[in-house]
Formats: structure tokens, C-alpha cells, sequence
């Protein structure tokens, strides 16, 4: 058994070498054929196991899985209206009806699930598994293998309010009409609060790549992104965030896990299981922890930006030859330019996202994009085109080689955050990025350029800048309005239902928060009000 497995580990290093002589960055970022080598590595226990990338998995993998491993439970988990994970529970009595739940899936109530599109009076809804997001549940004492699961209707097709089922419809429009493919990566910040520690202070609102022991909280990031990994995530880094305070005898410290890029539907999976994920080990270990967009006013509020690329024919098209942005790229970021204010109503669905989205505190207010410029809603983060091999400048012994780094160029929205609905704000920056690169190339060009920001746009002495820019809502009363005006954009390709657009206008309209900013600034107590309110959002 030994030297079987020194053998393995042979072979691994041996791969390994190969891939750092082609670059291990492009592998990482994108060669999910040559990550198959490398599976028995995959911290998802069903993954390992059947040794099958998990787009492979079939009933019979799973039904094997559950007998040889012994697995006495299935779960079903499925996204509601208010961002959650909802959960429905299987005793396997039998292979039979493991089978049966498998095949057939279970009937569920959608009026309690999405209460502003279905009606009481015809609710139900099926709810089938997704084989390939199988995992096996990190925290149950009982063995237990998890699903994603999708809605389909009484005829048997997908639901058409379906958070997946929109995603997809999605995804299937903008390759239709652009031959390429739409990814994505999220990352999610978070505040975790514990009891205050006299010793080794941390400094407030420095928190950025923080270490122990000034980071009270690292062990347990780290142990999430563990936990998130065992559930499929397909994790880049996590580090400490800016965010960290004292309130009240409690200690907040901002943290955030940040994914690689994949196909939309699997970014928003796996950022709808790590929060579930993050949540219940929080729990476990006695903790609390918030996705709110803001926590208290003057400190670093969290979002959830979402990193984007554009794929053709298995490459990275957002860079060009030169290694700037492509042109296609600068259309799709003038498509986010045109449905920014709209895009809101998907990914700012509570009135604290609003008291996030306001000046000098590293979240946008306009409508405006800029290379490596956190001061604008789109940012182009620096990326590997220098061309030079890094690695062998700051390692001699290392021979220099020519890596092809561009996979790992994306642009990035940084107005989301976590009340968003993760499959609808998917699903509107595919069809924004759609529209960019629909239009007349010329027109979306310029909307490009005079979009574009080089400073700071905060600053006084860019204030005639600033003027020519478009705001970003306030409220979500304003958000409503903005989709309201764009809604036909939203519904073309048969991508969002009207139905589901009726509905997210009803729950923003409903927060009446046309006058909360305003209100705030005389009344202090109306802000923690709203914090309580909205601290276990999404």
C-alpha cells in the first residue's frame, strides 16, 4: 500500500513539473481537462471517490456511492426568494427509494418559497437533484449526501421563475447571439463578531491581509474555505478584509473568500453553499456571522463583487493581442455601463445596500470603470501581461519560462452585495454584457471611453468628471424604477420572466425607502433599527 501511494505521489510531482514548464497560472485558471488528473486530490468526497469529474455523475454513481459508503440520509437544497438555503430531508429506507427520490425528485410549495411570484392557490413545484453538485454534507454526524436541486412546473418543464432555470436561459441567449461563453467568480466578504481580546489589538479599519495575532479569526476562515471546499467550491484565496471594529464589546472582523472563474451557474452555486457553509460553522463554534452590506456607519460595509471573463473556443477573450482589454471586452463592460442602475434591483435588494453605496469607503456611486481603480462600479484589476516571468526574478535558481498568463484577466462589479439574488444578479450582468455586445460597435466603443476613469472620482479636483457621470440608485425604490424602465432589455431571449420581474419590483417597492438616507442622518437610532432588521440577509 506504501509504495502504491509514494508511487502516486511520484507521479503527481512528475505532472506537477510538467505543468509549471506549460504554467501552472493558465492551468489554474482554466484547463479544467488537465485538473482531471489531478482528482483524487478533490476534497469533494464524491468526487474522490468515483474518481468522475462531477458533470459525469449519474444515478448509478450516486446510488453506489450511497451503498459502499453507507450513506443513511439525502438531502435536497434549493435557493428561495430571500436568498437562503432551504433544505428537505430523506431517510434511506431502501436502494429502491433512493432511486426513487433521485428519479423522481419531491413535489414542494412554491408560495412559500417565492411568495411574490406564486400564488397559494396553484403552488406546487417539483424539486429534481443535479447529480454533478452532489457532496456530501461536512457537519452532519449522520452520513449524508447532498444536492442542488431544480424547480420544474406541473408539466414537467422548468419552472419559469426558476432562479437556475433563468441563469441558464441566460447563459444559452448571450452564447446564442456572441458564440463565446460567459464566466465568472465571486468574491464574498463577511463579518465574523466575537468577544473582544484585550490582547494584541487590531487596528481599526486595517485590517486588510491582517495576521495573527492582530486577526483574531483566521483559523476559522480557513477552516470555512476547508468546509466550502469539501462542498464543490472551487476556491482561489481568503484572506482578512479591511473591515474590523469594536461595537459594544464585540469584536467585528471582515473576512473574505474569493472563487476561480467557471460557468455562471456554478459560480452561484457555490456561492449560495459557502454562505449556508460559513453560517453553520459560525454556529457550531459559537460565533455570529453577517453578509449584511453594512453593519454600522463609517465602517467598511461588505459586498459581493463578481469577477467576469469572456471564453471562445476554450481561451480567455478578454485580452487582446497586445494585452490590453479586447474589443469585445470593452463592449460587454459598455453593456454593464448601459444596465447599471437596473442591475441593482437584482443585486442590492435591501435597504443597507444603500447606505453601502456611498463615497470614500471603497464602493462605487457611479457609473463609471477604470484599470486597477476601486472607485469605480467596474474595475479591470491588474492582470499578468507584463510578459515576464516573475517567479524566476524572485527565485535565481528556477529556470525563466514563458508563461501564458491571460487566462487570468477579468473585469470586475463592484455594487452587489450579499442580499442580492445570486442566480437573478448572474443572470442580469450575462444579459448586460449581451446587450454591449449586441449594439453598434461604434456606439458601445464610446460609451466606453467616456465611462472610463483614471482617478479617484471622490476627490474634489475631479468634480467635473464626476458631473458627467451617471449616479447609481439610492434606495430600492429607485432601483425598481431603474428596472422598471429597462424591463423589455431584461425579458428579450426569453431570459427573465415577466412574472419574476413583476415580482422583484413588488419587493423593492414594498422596503419604502424612498426618504431612509434622509431619515437616518437625524435620527442614529433608525440605522441600527435597519442593521437588526436586515443583519442575516441573504
Amino acid at each position: 500500500m506504501g509504495s502504491l501511494l509514494n508511487k502516486k505521489v511520484s507521479i503527481l510531482l512528475a505532472f506537477l513539473v510538467l505543468l509549471n514548464r506549460q504554467g501552472l497560472s493558465n492551468f489554474a485558471y482554466h484547463n479544467y481537462d488537465i485538473m482531471d488528473t489531478l482528482i483524487a486530490l478533490n476534497p469533494n468526497e464524491v468526487v474522490a471517490y468515483l474518481q468522475k469529474r462531477p458533470g459525469e455523475f449519474t444515478r448509478a454513481d450516486l446510488l453506489r456511492f450511497i451503498t459502499e459508503k453507507g450513506i443513511r440520509m439525502v438531502d435536497f437544497m434549493y435557493p428561495a426568494e430571500d436568498g437562503r438555503v432551504k433544505t428537505l430531508n430523506f431517510t434511506v429506507n431502501s436502494l429502491a427509494y433512493a432511486e426513487t427520490i433521485l428519479t423522481e425528485g419531491e413535489r414542494v410549495d412554491g408560495s412559500s418559497l417565492f411568495p411574490s411570484f406564486i400564488e397559494a392557490g396553484n403552488s406546487d413545484l417539483y424539486v429534481i437533484p443535479r447529480y454533478r453538485t452532489a457532496f456530501v454534507d461536512p457537519f452532519n454526524e449522520i452520513p449524508t449526501l447532498c444536492m442542488l436541486c431544480d424547480f420544474y412546473d406541473k408539466s414537467g418543464e422548468p419552472f419559469d421563475c426558476g432562479p437556475h432555470a433563468t441563469l441558464m436561459r441566460a447563459e444559452k441567449a448571450f452564447e446564442a447571439s456572441t458564440g463565446m461563453q460567459f464566466e465568472a467568480m465571486g468574491e464574498l466578504e463577511y463579518y465574523v463578531i466575537t468577544e473582544e481580546d484585550k490582547l494584541f489589538p487590531a487596528t481599526d479599519q486595517k485590517g486588510y491581509h491582517e495576521s495573527e495575532p492582530f486577526a483574531k479569526l483566521n483559523d476559522f476562515r480557513r477552516e470555512c474555505m476547508d468546509h466550502v471546499a469539501k462542498t464543490g467550491g472551487q476556491i482561489k484565496y481568503g484572506h482578512s478584509e479591511v473591515g474590523n471594529f469594536t461595537l459594544d464589546g464585540k469584536v467585528y472582523e471582515q473576512n473574505e473568500i474569493e472563487f476561480l472563474p467557471c460557468p455562471l451557474d456554478t459560480a452561484a452555486d457555490q456561492l449560495l453553499l459557502a454562505k449556508w457553509v460559513i453560517r453553520n460553522l459560525a454556529y457550531r463554534y459559537g460565533l455570529d456571522v453577517s453578509f449584511a452590506p453594512k453593519i454600522t456607519v463609517g465602517k467598511a460595509g461588505s459586498g459581493m463583487h463578481i469577477h467576469m471573463r469572456l471564453m471562445k473556443d476554450g481561451k480567455n477573450a478578454t485580452l487582446g493581442k497586445d494585452g490590453k482589454l479586447s474589443e469585445e471586452a470593452l463592449r460587454a463592460i459598455a453593456g454593464l455601463m448601459t444596465m447599471a442602475p437596473s442591475i441593482t434591483a437584482f443585486g442590492n435588494k435591501n435597504p443597507t445596500s444603500y447606505f453601502r453605496l456611498v463615497p470614500h469607503q471603497e464602493a462605487p456611486t457611479n457609473v463609471c470603470w477604470g484599470d486597477c481603480n476601486r472607485s469605480a462600479l467596474v474595475r479591470v484589476p491588474l492582470g499578468w501581461s507584463s510578459g515576464k516571468d516573475m517567479c524566476s526574478k524572485a527565485n535565481p535558481v528556477e529556470t525563466p519560462s514563458a508563461l501564458d498568463t491571460t487566462a487570468k484577466q477579468t473585469f470586475e462589479m463592484r455594487s452587489p452585495d450579499c442580499s442580492a439574488d445570486i442566480y437573478q444578479l448572474m443572470a442580469g450582468l450575462c444579459v448586460a454584457a449581451r446587450i454591449g455586445l449586441e449594439m453598434p460597435v461604434e456606439k458601445a466603443l464610446k460609451i466606453a471611453k467616456d465611462t472610463y476613469v483614471d482617478m479617484d472620482i471622490h476627490k474634489s479636483e475631479n468634480a467635473a468628471k464626476l458631473a458627467t457621470l451617471a449616479q447609481l440608485p439610492t434606495c430600492c425604490a429607485e432601483s425598481a424604477d431603474s428596472l422598471e424602465k429597462v424591463r423589455d432589455i431584461y425579458q428579450e431571449a426569453d431570459v427573465f420572466r415577466p412574472r419574476m420581474i413583476d415580482g422583484i419590483l413588488k419587493s423593492l417597492k414594498a422596503q419604502g425607502d424612498s426618504s431612509l438616507h434622509s431619515q437616518a442622518r437625524k435620527n442614529p437610532g433608525l440605522m441600527k433599527q435597519l442593521v437588526e432588521q436586515y443583519f442575516y440577509c441573504g
